[in-house]
């Protein structure tokens, strides 16, 4: 069985509760048509730009640019989380070292 799609007033009421807790993709650059060009032209330029983007939806590489987006911020995350274990290991480390020095 099929859930029933929200009506506008119950989607309205949720965004206006949570919208500061969404997150919103990056807006997508929408190509503007022009008319009377030489048709073979715009084909090859479309054909140009498919190769180059690849096919979707606009929502689609909208998508994936936020995943791409996301996975960056993770990498630099756990990047920075790599490097304070480090530090804290080397100055565990170099404490012990002291200690043992000292005749502890």
């Amino acid at each position: 069985m099929t859930q029933a799609e929200p009506k506008d007033y119950e989607v309205y009421d949720f965004v206006l509760k949570n919208y500061y807790r969404l997150r919103f993709s990056p807006a997508v650059v929408a190509d503007v048509k022009e008319t009377g060009r030489n048709p073979k032209r715009v084909q090859r330029e479309v054909r140009k730009q498919v190769q180059n983007t690849g096919i979707g939806t606009k929502s689609k590489q909208a998508l994936k640019l936020q995943q791409e987006q996301l996975k960056m911020e993770r990498k630099i995350v756990s990047r920075e989380q790599r490097e304070t274990e480090k530090q804290w290991k080397f100055e565990l480390k170099q404490q012990k070292r002291k200690e043992k020095h000292r005749g502890k």
